[in-house]
């Protein structure tokens, strides 16, 4: 059996790995590129009957002859799950012990890959960016916004800045649709990328493959505000998992910019949450400006990780190239 297939039986048994790390995603947000999973071992060395304690599926991508690791699109966590060594299905995040074990045995295995590069973002509470700190690594922290209690929607109104609450009265006039047709989100969101003058950063043939699979598994919805004229005035596609339901890809058309419809959209991605039974998560954003709007819709800011490694000292070229390209997109 095969890393992946032994990391696939894993999450088939245990509900805690994030979707962003779900093998149907990674399938998804990897099509025609290569990934795979490193595993750590109670006994590396009869790796056939050992329980495995760690996992990190990663993407690793080869261009002009170099090997890095990198987070593929749209994908905010990774890194490294540790699991009991007692209990297979259990996912462990705070057992110093055995986190640090996992952590030196992967990073020995990511030292002998030849890679160029290694970047991942880890998820919140997780125990290992700090170990992996320790072990020669560069961590950054980063901020995601959640909303953890929706049990009663009229508080996470309440909740709401002043300003939101304006808004919310400007958007009576608009009308929520659920199930937008993934074609028509893609177009609306081009467009409105258009408007600002900038490119999207996916492809039609990506979205498609990532909203099919993402339906499969039945963690999916596109969300849509519409004048009373039938016209879009922003959409949102969220996905969930046993955690949280994540504000994936907003959109927002400039025409309509002071309708209210921004914060509607985000009052309705918190209902279908609700209706999951799972929090929500704005997925996160370094950008001042977005997280000003995701404080004043009642989140408050949790911290994770990003967690790297630059191998070559070259590569730094391909890195700020890299950035130059998220800036054009606005990414």
């Amino acid at each position: 059996m095969t890393n992946k297939e032994e990391y696939i039986r894993l999450c088939a048994e245990n509900d805690d790995i994030p979707v962003f790390m779900q093998p149907w995603w990674l399938d998804a947000v990897c099509a025609g590129k290569e990934w795979d999973v490193l595993l750590s071992r109670e006994d590396s060395s009869n790796p056939e009957s050992a329980k495995i304690l760690g996992a990190m599926p990663y993407l690793l991508r080869k261009k002009w002859g170099m090997r890095y690791i990198v987070m593929p699109q749209q994908t905010q966590l990774g890194g490294i799950v540790v699991f009991d060594d007692r209990q297979q299905g259990d996912l462990m995040l705070g057992d110093t012990r055995i986190a640090t074990a996992v952590c030196q045995d992967i990073k020995q295995q990511l030292d002998a890959m030849g890679l160029c590069y290694y970047y991942q973002q880890y998820i919140p509470s997780n125990s290992c960016p700090g170990i992996m700190q320790g072990l020669g690594m560069k961590v950054k922290e980063r901020v995601t916004y959640r909303v953890n209690d929706l049990r009663d929607m009229n508080k996470v109104v309440d909740s709401f800045s002043k300003n939101k609450k304006r808004q919310l009265q400007k958007a009576m006039a608009l009308k929520v649709e659920r199930g937008l047709n993934v074609e028509t989100f893609y177009t609306f969101h081009k467009n409105c990328m258009a408007e600002r003058k900038r490119e999207i950063a996916y492809t039609r043939e990506f979205l498609l493959v990532l909203q099919r699979k993402a339906a499969r598994a039945k963690q999916c919805e596109i969300i849509s505000i519409r004048t009373l004229d039938d016209e879009l005035c922003a959409a949102a596609f969220l996905v969930w998992d046993k955690q949280y339901l994540y504000y994936l890809i907003p959109c927002y058309s400039e025409r309509f910019k002071d309708s209210g419809a921004g914060a509607l959209l985000a009052l309705e991605a918190m209902k279908v949450a609700r209706e999951q039974h799972v929090k929500f998560d704005f997925e996160g954003s370094m950008n001042s400006g977005i997280a000003n709007h995701y404080k004043q819709l009642g989140s408050t800011a949790e911290t994770y990780y990003s967690v790297e490694k630059l191998y070559k000292w070259w590569f730094w070229f391909a890195l700020l190239w890299n950035k130059i390209r998220n800036l054009k997109y606005g990414i």
